[in-house]
């Protein structure tokens, strides 16, 4: 697969649905390469692991939405995104994360490991003898879990799949018109339902998420604290929702490692982690130079490496060893293919194999640096004690039709995927 059409595959459907034959023709041009709009590409492990980390690179905050869409306030899916800490740069990005993680702690996270437990038992229980698992499990187990961190009732929780699910969209480089039509509604009904349940809670403050926000000390601003429970409530479903999905036609798609995992629940913190590099839930994420940066000869491809195929105007990196480092400068837009890094054969030997025996898996599709993902704890958890649950207590499980996979390019998951428990 050429260059060309190895980009644009991944902009169209077809292409969607299996990226990961663009994203090795795309790795061969080099770590790093710049397409005809400007855009660099990142593929490789080792750079996009430097990348995500280094304090010079920021993402498109308010001030740049203002640069190139004046009226994004006006879509309240957006704004919600834009407003939160997911687009924010220090010192505020600092300042909101940090009251994000005083009350999003390790210990509140440890301390639901029996209700994920007891939440995912029930639905398994529930489970008739033909099912779509994303409606029937994946969907309601993440929901259900971060509603009750976030002290949302029960009776409300169904509520909010639609809503998020067309919010998301904002996330995604390529939407119509009605699906953004879609995000300013569910934006809006996001907002509404937290303006009353923070009210609530400032007025009898409880023991969750919420109430430990809204407190007078947390340091948000009321339009802060508003988009920053919108993006807890979509973020903590929508990127494990993808993984329970994923990984759970992985497994039945290698029933050994299956029979391994229901064997030998111990072993779900490595399935998890391979889960996540075999397929990520998020497949890329996008940042901007604050400064001019070098990215230096170490990154590049070997002497000789194959550049052929690249289109008028590109520059890749993939130069003979001892060339002098690229210069980016400043405001330039890097986009880091995080599926193409998880299976970046440099890094993992026989990348597109499924093996949770690899020493050291690291991947990375939950970012790094100072926007790692907050909730990425809480969503492993929900997988290590998902996964054994699901195998152990339905022995028999297996497909019963054909998977349908979302169209989607950033969030990558199922949209349907039929089973049969017995």
């Amino acid at each position: 697969m050429d260059f060309e059409t190895a980009l644009a595959s991944l902009f169209s459907a077809e292409g969607r649905q299996d990226p990961y034959p663009a994203y090795d023709a795309l790795r061969t041009h080099g770590p790093m390469f710049q397409a005809l709009d400007g855009r660099w590409f990142i593929t490789t492990h080792a750079l996009t692991n430097r990348l995500l980390r280094d304090p010079n690179l920021r993402v498109a905050d308010a001030a740049d939405y203002d640069g190139f869409w004046p009226d994004w306030r006006e879509n309240r899916g957006v704004a919600s995104i834009v407003q939160s800490m997911l687009q924010y740069n220090p010192p505020d990005h600092t300042r909101v994360r940090r009251a994000a993680a005083a009350t999003f702690t390790a210990r509140r996270v440890a301390a639901l490991r029996d209700v994920i437990a007891s939440q995912a038992a029930d639905l398994i229980k529930a489970m008739p003898a033909e099912v779509e698992f994303m409606s029937a499990f994946a969907y309601p187990l993440p929901i259900g879990v971060i509603c009750a961190l976030l002290g949302v009732p029960d009776a409300d929780r169904p509520w909010f799949r639609q809503r998020a699910a067309d919010l998301t969209v904002v996330l995604e480089p390529i939407s119509t018109d009605e699906e953004m039509r879609r995000a300013d509604a569910a934006g809006r009904d996001l907002e509404d339902y937290f303006i009353g349940l923070i009210a609530e809670r400032q007025r009898s403050p409880q023991e969750d998420l919420t109430s430990a926000l809204a407190a007078t000390g947390s340091g948000l601003t009321g339009a802060e604290l508003l988009a920053n429970l919108v993006l807890l409530l979509v973020a903590g479903f929508e990127t494990t929702t993808n993984l329970l999905g994923t990984g759970l036609r992985i497994l039945l798609d290698h029933p050994t490692h299956a029979a391994r995992l229901r064997a030998d629940p111990e072993l779900a913190p490595a399935y998890v982690e391979e889960i996540l590099r075999y397929d990520s839930p998020v497949q890329l994420t996008t940042r901007f130079t604050s400064t001019p940066l070098d990215v230096g000869d170490s990154e590049r491809l070997p002497s000789g490496a194959a550049l052929t195929g690249l289109p008028s105007g590109a520059a890749p990196t993939g130069l003979p060893s001892g060339a002098a480092p690229t210069r980016l400068p400043g405001g330039a837009a890097l986009t880091m293919l995080l599926g193409a890094a998880n299976r970046d054969p440099a890094r993992y030997p026989d990348p597109h194999r499924f093996d949770p025996d690899r020493p050291a898996i690291q991947p990375v599709s939950f970012g790094g640096g100072a926007h790692y993902c907050l909730g990425a704890p809480l969503a492993r958890l929900e997988a290590q004690v998902a996964f054994p649950l699901l195998l152990t207590m339905l022995p028999r499980l297996a497909l019963a039709g054909e998977p349908v996979l979302r169209d989607r390019l950033v969030l990558r998951g199922y949209a349907k995927l039929p089973i049969t428990t017995g």
